[in-house]
């Protein structure tokens, strides 16, 4: 589990910061960044998976903020959803899930960014991202001159290897099965709209980053425009994830887009949605 902290003094109970840690907290604390780091004796092991690591988050909400400083010590904590399934971003999905059986849920809005924050390990010799979010590779790049991203970023690692939330082979996943289609953008379109047409007697969902004209309104759900629909397509894709859920869609058509920039996040969330039931188009 991530551990959540309040104020810069907190970090100093549970880990040991480095000099490139407090580059990156200067940075991007409080934000969508989580830093692992070596932890100190007074984190539990059944917090950090039994690793000798911790990975430590500042959130950026002022809920959020205020439950911790209400605690007085830094908060562990899961994202707020059954385990595999997709990510909430807002209240009502949450309910969904736990209703009747948590004690309390706080409504802080709907999410800003709505995707995970990026994971960056930095007790490694080079500084590297085991989950892709919000803050690029790039981002990380300009602050500290290197880093790399981990294999399990774009592929699949077993629970005993996992370093982080998110890794595991199967994870954000709806009900349906989902298949992601992957290579070049117009033939990728072409496909998924022939793949929809032979099954027009069934009820799909067909997930977009482009639009289909010749696909039904009803059927699909445009998330943004690739890479460059940045937070706010972050942001839709559990959404639209979440939405074919309750229409009880039976099969779920997902286009794929460049692993590059936001698109690296994006991806890893959409393979691991669709358990990596991958259609390379070429």
């Amino acid at each position: 589990m991530i551990v959540h902290i309040a104020e810069r003094r907190m970090l100093a109970q549970i880990a040991e910061a480095t000099p490139a840690a407090q580059k990156l907290i200067d940075v991007f604390w409080p934000g969508p960044l989580t830093i692992v780091l070596k932890k100190k004796k007074v984190v539990p092991r059944e917090t950090t998976g039994g690793l000798d690591t911790v990975a430590v988050r500042m959130p950026d909400h002022p809920v959020a903020l205020a439950l911790i400083r209400a605690a007085g010590v830094p908060i562990a904590a899961p994202s707020a959803n059954l385990s595999g399934k997709p990510s909430p971003t807002k209240a009502a999905h949450v309910i969904e899930d736990f209703n009747g059986k948590i004690d309390c849920i706080i409504d802080g809005g709907s999410s800003r960014i709505g995707l995970e924050s990026t994971v960056l390990d930095l007790t490694s010799e080079v500084p590297t991202i085991l989950r892709p979010g919000f803050v690029t590779p790039e981002d990380v790049k300009d602050v500290l001159g290197a880093v790399a991203v981990h294999p399990g970023a774009m592929g699949a690692v077993s629970e005993q290897n996992a370093k982080s939330p998110g890794m595991k082979y199967r994870h954000y996943a709806p009900k349906a099965k989902m298949i992601l289609f992957e290579g070049a953008k117009e033939k990728v379109l072409a496909r998924i709209a022939a793949e929809a047409a032979a099954r027009k007697e069934k009820n799909i969902g067909v997930l977009l980053f482009d639009d289909i004209t010749e696909i039904p309104e009803g059927a699909k759900i445009l998330v943004g425009a690739g890479a460059a629909g940045g937070v706010e397509t972050q942001c839709r894709i559990y959404d639209a994830l979440l939405e074919f859920d309750s229409r009880c869609v039976e099969l779920i058509l997902a286009q794929g887009i460049a692993p590059e920039g936001f698109g690296l996040a994006i991806m890893n969330r959409l393979r691991r949605a669709a358990g990596f039931n991958i259609v390379r188009v070429d």
